[in-house]
This record gives C-alpha cells, structure tokens and sequence, in this order.
C-alpha cells in the first residue's frame, strides 16, 4: 500500500494542471488578415510559465533546472522553447528528459502571450522583461496579402516552419477561432508507423521509407525527411509521426510527403 501511494506521490509531482490556452486555426485566403500581426511560428516545444513551474500544453511539469528559471517573472507567460530552425527533435529530447540538466543552456523560451494581462497584444508583450532565457517572438504588422506571402516564402526558404497571424487588438483569450491562425504553404498531418521499407544506394542496410496509416486508413511511404540517425534508429511500429505534404495526386494521396518528427 505505502509504494502505491509512492507512485501516486510522484506521478503527482510530475503533473500539472492542464492549462487552458489560445489555439491556432489554419488560414485561408478568403480570410482577411490586413492590419493584424504576424510572426514566425517556431517549431520548438509549447511551454505555458503559471508563476512557478513550465508546463506543457498537456500538463506535464517540465524538468527545468534552477539556472534557466531563475529570473522568470511571477506572472503568466505562453511561449515555445526554442534553440533553432529544423531543431525539434533535439529540443524535444532536451525538455522531456526526467531530471534538470546542462543542455537547457543551448535553449530560449520565446514568449508569444501573455495570459490574463490586460490590453491588446502588443500591450501584453510589452510588460514582458527580457533576459538571457526569455525572449519576445517579434510582431509584424501585416500590410496586406502580399506581404504575409513574402514574409512566410522568407520563413519557410530559411528554414522556419511557417507563420502565425493574429488580430491584435483583441483583449486575452482562451479559445479557438479564427481570429489566430497558422499559416503555411503545405499541410502538415499525423500517421501511425505500420512498417518500414528497405533502402537502396546510399540507403543500402537502412530503413529507405516509413509506411504510415493515416486516418481514413489509407496507407503512405514516407522517405524525404528522414536523417541519417533515424533511418539507422527509425520510429517503432505503432509510432505517430507528423508529415508535411503538399496538396493531393489525382489519385487522391499526399502530394511529396515529408517526414518532421514524431509525436512525444
């Protein structure tokens, strides 16, 4: 009975309340954005600061050593923790370790919210003191549709995952809708690793594709995307990887399937 309660103990240490957060829709053109903000949409790791701890959007308590938090304000902030573009992966396998460790240091949190500050957007950024872990995701005005089409082609030939617009004179929210959205030039979608595929040239004695069942069941390959390391170590079967794709074939598939990462 004592070790259950020790189980129990601990599983409590390390959750937190799942907190309650603004969510992104996905853009579309018949959607005019002119005069709100835009700003890249960095492809780290969503972390909500409640004054206390990092939590993650699902209300699992982040690891965070003393060093990196210790100048954190006492109020809410919302952000990703970031080191650099087409870095997820070693940013997930840095925040999801169970223990405080050193590579924290390679890390930023990037605050893009505010939570319950009054004030429109840029008002709320605006009482956020930045330091050497803290940072403020930069706000651009959007003068028209053309220019979100230029900042997001700069974004996404740089590396960066693509944009995020928002009407900024809004007061803090918690919800859903169309007045914050994500915008990219491909679609992004998740599928359950159901098999692997043998490689040939360069990719002789290593996994050449993922086959993957989305979720109208239909079965893809998946090659483009995968490094080195994760042909040589690919995800178990069962695994929910995230792809990018863009448009569909006459036939009705993905159109250049691209691996990202796969779902923690």
């Amino acid at each position: 009975m004592k070790y259950l309660v020790s189980i129990l103990l601990l599983v409590c240490s390390l959750l937190g309340q799942k907190p309650e957060l603004f969510l992104l829709n996905k853009y579309s053109t018949n959607i005019d954005v002119t005069s709100w903000y835009m700003s890249e949409k960095l492809d780290g790791v969503r972390a909500y600061w409640n004054g206390k701890k990092l939590i993650s959007r699902n209300g699992k308590v982040f690891a965070t050593p003393n060093f990196f938090i210790k100048d954190f304000p006492k109020h809410k902030l919302d952000g990703e923790l970031w080191s650099q573009r087409d870095d997820f992966s070693n940013v997930s396998s840095i925040v999801n370790r169970k223990n405080p460790h050193e590579a924290w240091k390679n890390l930023t949190y990037n605050i893009f919210e505010v939570p319950d500050a009054k004030g429109n957007l840029l008002e709320r950024l605006k009482i956020v003191r930045t330091n050497k872990y803290i940072k403020v995701i930069k706000q651009i005005k959007v003068k028209d549709k053309k220019h979100l089409d230029s900042f997001l082609k700069s974004v996404e030939e740089n590396g960066g995952e693509g944009v995020v617009v928002r009407d900024g004179s809004l007061n803090y929210y918690a919800k859903r809708n169309n007045n914050a959205l994500k915008v990219k030039s491909y679609i992004d979608e998740e599928c359950e690793v159901v098999g692997y595929n043998e490689g040939h040239g360069k990719y002789k004695g290593l996994v050449g594709s993922l086959s993957c069942k989305m979720d109208n069941k239909q079965v893809i390959k998946i090659g483009s995307g995968l490094k080195n390391p994760q042909r040589k170590n690919p995800p178990k079967i069962g695994a929910i990887i995230t792809f990018k794709y863009y448009g569909l074939t006459s036939k009705g598939n993905p159109r250049f399937p691209v691996f990202l990462h796969e779902r923690n």
